[in-house]
């Protein structure tokens, strides 16, 4: 007498809703990861980039971006489930990313109080912060699409 046991049944809707907050959870602790190696180095940098005139520097600008990446890695972290947290994030990784692709290949010079930052070369910090920045748009963008079809199914 083997009696099948059959486990319960979860409503498709509902089963769809728990795998796509399991993959907006995997999305959240992957663009923080990317935000924070991006706010890591541009903290670790902005120093060396201070400057000996009283215009903004490039140093503050390291700051105020490493400043911009922990909160938006913070915000994806706590409060991952609102796609306007997905929407900063995105917005700060891809200025980020091309604002180091700028910089590396387009000598723009000074605009107004805002120095050269012109640097036609890759070393180990910029190249992770690039990286970073990349895998963090991409996944900000993926979570924010994600996040608006979860908010759009579940209410």
């Amino acid at each position: 007498m083997n009696a099948v046991v059959s486990e319960p049944r979860v409503p498709s809707q509902a089963r769809r809703v728990l795998t796509l907050s399991v993959c907006l959870w995997v999305l959240r602790l992957l663009t923080a990861a990317g935000l924070a190696v991006d706010a890591y180095v541009h903290a670790d940098l902005a120093a060396t980039y201070d400057p000996v005139t009283k215009t903004i520097s490039q140093g503050d600008l390291f700051r105020i971006g490493a400043g911009a990446a922990a909160l938006a890695a913070l915000l994806v972290l706590v409060v991952g489930t609102r796609p306007l947290v997905w929407a900063f994030a995105l917005l700060v990784a891809a200025a980020g990313l091309a604002a180091v692709l700028l910089y590396r290949y387009v000598d723009v010079g000074a605009l107004g109080p805002l120095p050269s930052m012109y640097e036609p070369a890759w070393y180990a910090e910029k190249t992770a912060s690039a990286v970073a920045e990349a895998a963090a748009t991409l996944t900000a963008a993926a979570g924010l699409l994600l996040a608006h079809r979860l908010r759009r199914r579940s209410g």
